[in-house]
């Protein structure tokens, strides 16, 4: 286990310490909404890390984050999962995870990787496998009513595949929203009473 900070941004709270949380970016890279939400769950009492899976490349538009997203090696990125998981962990055990649309999925897919580790998996937009035997984590999903990027078919096979063998999974599904609806530097989505909503859903879901 490696008590060495991966490439990131790390917020602590006042105090100094507190329960880890693992962010996990959009496609758009470790952008400004990031390193805010970040420092909102420091605030709040978190040691939040949010990892850079483009190691420093970060986009504003769809083009460069389709891009961007398409060169991403996942082996390696659940390679950097798995570093952060360690450098978060050492000496608090579980750790949370908050993953946005790409990140979702490699969030959940963290909650199959190290079940032992991950003790609550929150997911923005974002979906992932269909068979999640062998993990531990409770759950906890927001998502747009109206979403071009995620069949709501598919959310909810998530969702039962997820709440299989007696795991705990919550889904909110926001009136109204499209995709990306809580990263307030996505102007032409950002929803600020569906974001705050999902916000304080999220910080009660982690601090159980």
């Amino acid at each position: 286990m490696t008590t060495t900070q991966p490439q990131g941004y790390l917020a602590t709270p006042s105090a100094g310490t507190g329960a880890p949380v693992l962010v996990l970016h959009a496609w758009w890279g470790l952008n400004d909404d990031v390193r805010a939400f970040c420092d909102r769950l420091a605030a709040a009492g978190f040691v939040a890390f949010a990892l850079d899976f483009y190691h420093g490349r970060v986009t504003d538009t769809i083009a460069g984050a389709e891009a961007l997203s398409k060169a991403l090696d996942i082996k390696a990125a659940m390679a950097d999962v798995a570093a952060a998981v360690d450098f978060l962990s050492v000496g608090a055990g579980a750790v949370g995870v908050v993953g946005f649309s790409l990140g979702a999925e490699l969030a959940l897919e963290a909650s199959i990787a190290h079940p032992q580790r991950v003790r609550a998996v929150v997911v923005y937009y974002g979906t992932g496998p269909d068979d999640y035997t062998g993990a531990k984590a409770a759950y906890l999903g927001h998502y747009a009513e109206n979403d071009p990027y995620e069949d709501r078919g598919y959310i909810d096979a998530v969702e039962a595949a997820l709440g299989r063998d007696g795991r705990s999974v919550t889904f909110h599904h926001y009136p109204g929203t499209g995709h990306w609806f809580a990263e307030p530097g996505r102007v032409d989505a950002y929803d600020p009473a569906a974001a705050e909503l999902a916000w304080e859903r999220t910080v009660a879901f982690l601090g159980r």
